[in-house]
């Protein structure tokens, strides 16, 4: 069995199908883990969508920040964006099955036997292993349950954006929708910074990437996307950048884990501009 990691797809099924190919998995026998943002932007979310879900237990995902406001709009929290191209998901005879197999997938994996992690955007720093497990967990719970929509609304706004400062339960959900699924820099005193995604050389000297203050990713691996402008440059031999940003015209990234093999697909479409 060999087990491979890709980042976000946003739609872009063909490039998936195609390093799929290249690797010659095989769903009898091989995992694909996919990083989050599997919807939104590029020209075939509902077919990402379907295949996916086609491969039974051979595909785990993890949410990212448009999967879960694609089940916010399809739950009529929010309006859906245009540029977001959900209409074709939203119109599907099947929308129901697609949300309710989308709404129970985790924030958070680890690969089995081994301290390795996945999220869509990354770890807070002000968190533990052990912290993030049990976060994730409790918001999974929160959004698989029969208060799902009402968990969908209160998930949108950036306060807190610092954990200490979370003292209710729809205060530590927001932070951690927030922290594993729009992460990218912090502030010195660990807050969450939402604004800047520039790379780190081109960020204002007063925020840092959430990896460069983390003080607990030495003893493992752990696997994000989210952040298109790094381009899968991460400085760091145990962190692993996966979202190259196919739909902006760049390319996507499919890991094959076990010897760290990359297998690029380039973008067959220019979609965002």
């Amino acid at each position: 069995m060999a087990i491979y990691l890709v980042g976000d797809i946003q739609g872009c099924l063909q490039e998936l199908k195609a390093l799929l190919e290249q690797a010659e998995f095989l769903p009898e026998q091989d995992q694909l883990y996919l990083a989050g943002d599997i919807v939104a932007r590029g020209p075939q979310s509902l077919e990402t969508l379907r295949f996916l879900i086609s491969l039974g237990d051979s595909a785990k995902m993890v949410l990212g920040n448009h999967d879960l406001h694609l089940l916010a709009v399809a739950a009529g929290i929010k309006k859906a964006n245009p540029i977001d191209q959900l209409e074709q998901i939203l119109q599907a005879p099947d929308l129901e099955a697609l949300v309710s197999w989308l709404a129970q997938q985790p924030l958070l994996r680890q690969l089995p036997g081994e301290e390795t992690y996945i999220s869509h955007a990354g770890l807070s720093p002000q968190w533990s292993i052990e912290d993030a497990v049990r976060q994730a967990a409790s918001a999974s719970e929160k959004l698989t349950g029969p208060d799902r929509d009402h968990w969908l609304q209160e998930m949108y706004g950036n306060s807190p954006s610092n954990w200490l400062q979370a003292g209710t339960e729809t205060e530590k959900f927001r932070y951690t929708i927030n922290a594993f699924t729009r992460m990218r820099y912090c502030r010195k005193d660990l807050s969450l910074e939402f604004g800047c995604k520039e790379t780190p050389q081109h960020a204002p000297k007063d925020i840092f990437p959430w990896y460069e203050v983390n003080t607990n990713l030495d003893s493992v691996n752990w696997v994000f996307g989210h952040w298109a402008s790094l381009m899968g440059q991460c400085p760091h031999s145990n962190l692993y950048a996966l979202d190259t940003g196919c739909v902006w015209g760049n390319h996507l990234t499919l890991l094959r884990w076990h010897d760290k093999q990359l297998f690029i697909e380039q973008s067959h479409t220019r979609i965002c501009e």
